[in-house]
């Protein structure tokens, strides 16, 4: 258990040099961002999948061992909470993403997802509870995913909300590739629900025979970042490739994002692309590629007040280079440039969310937490 009272330690990082990194083909140039300061909230915990704030100075956080917490961001002090279901917590699998309602202040739902086990295998599966003291109670799943393998990757799931009742949760192929051409099947799409779990009657496969009524995008790999921007209504999705090809998808209902059968990476076990191409008609190209992977843990499109600058642009967690990744975008959704910050801390970065000050937070593979504030 971390000591709870751990100190903030502070390191302060200014950036003066461009930093030049590879882009899409039709990014622009890197440029420089005002310094900023980084500080270590807390260290010592598990593998930090998800965090959600359900007051303005407490976080709750998941731990993929299936572990739930809530961290005083003042103090310091940590709490375990109970109420949390058995997870099937090996592979990529467990405790994965947490999210609460857009009306959380009325109805105080937080929404869950998580790999349940189910006979030799597991399923993904969104869920919701509340918050009451120390524990979650009136725990229900939702949605439990007909992909139930007992493969242990690619189980999504971010969560996501829009302003019209529905919450959108990704979904991976579960490592069966070619599932993400089918859509009799759960695996690697976009799905949308209503907030009580139920199928809105306007997803485009609702009336299509043999298509799963949830899905609301296919094509997709290991989609484990989700974003939806009000001002704009677009939805965002980030996506692990093979080696190479991750993706940024600006998704929409319908369409088909095209794995396997396009992809700008290449088999993990032979010297040749994936599928056939880069470009197919019928299916959407993405907004960015990063070649070689950053391996795209999570997704958030900024909105606070704490960097103005930054207002509209999307930030991703990368896991194998390490770092957190900024993507400049102009008001019609296109990509400007590109930023890498935080390569200094050699830091597997999980999960980015912003607090309500604005701030950003960052959880680590490692089992820390840091927070990033303007100077």
């Amino acid at each position: 258990m971390p000591d709870p009272m751990m100190t903030l330690q502070k390191a302060f990082l200014s950036f003066c040099l461009p930093f030049f990194f590879a882009l899409s083909a039709d990014a622009g140039e890197v440029s420089l961002e005002r310094p900023f300061e980084v500080e270590e909230v807390v260290s010592g915990l598990g593998v930090l999948w998800g965090m959600a704030f359900v007051s303005d100075d407490e976080l709750l956080i998941t731990e993929r061992s299936g572990v739930v917490r809530l961290l005083d961001i003042t103090s310091g002090a940590l709490r375990d909470i109970g109420g949390a279901p058995q997870v099937a917590a090996r592979g990529q699998g467990g405790l994965l993403d947490v999210a609460v309602s857009p009306d959380f202040g009325d109805d105080g739902w937080i929404y869950f997802t998580y790999s349940k086990p189910v006979g030799s295998g597991a399923a993904t599966v969104l869920a919701r509870a509340q918050l009451d003291g120390g524990n979650l109670v009136s725990w229900a799943d939702l949605f439990i995913s007909g992909v139930q393998t007992s493969r242990s990757q690619h189980f999504g799931s971010r969560i996501a909300f829009d302003d019209a009742g529905h919450v959108f949760f990704t979904h991976g192929d579960r490592g069966d590739r070619h599932s993400a051409q089918d859509l009799s099947n759960h695996g690697g799409t976009v799905l949308r629900l209503n907030l009580d779990g139920s199928v809105p009657q306007d997803n485009p496969f609702v009336d299509r025979d043999g298509a799963q009524p949830e899905i609301w995008s296919y094509g997709h790999r290991n989609p484990q970042g989700i974003a939806y921007d009000r001002a704009t209504g677009r939805l965002w999705v980030s996506e692990h490739g093979p080696r190479g090809g991750d993706e940024i998808n600006r998704v929409e209902a319908g369409k088909n994002y095209g794995w396997p059968v396009i992809s700008y990476g290449r088999e993990y076990a032979l010297p040749k692309r994936v599928g056939e191409g880069t470009h197919k008609d019928g299916m959407a190209q993405p907004v960015k590629v990063y070649v070689p992977s950053i391996a795209p843990g999570s997704l958030l499109l900024y909105s606070g007040k704490a960097f103005p600058q930054w207002r509209g642009d999307l930030f991703i967690g990368a896991l194998v280079l390490t770092h957190l990744n900024h993507i400049d975008l102009d008001d019609n959704g296109n990509v400007l440039a590109e930023h890498r910050y935080l390569e200094d801390l050699h830091e597997r970065v999980r999960q980015v969310i912003e607090s309500p000050q604005g701030w950003l937070y960052l959880s680590t593979d490692s089992g820390k937490i840091y927070r990033m504030v303007a100077r």
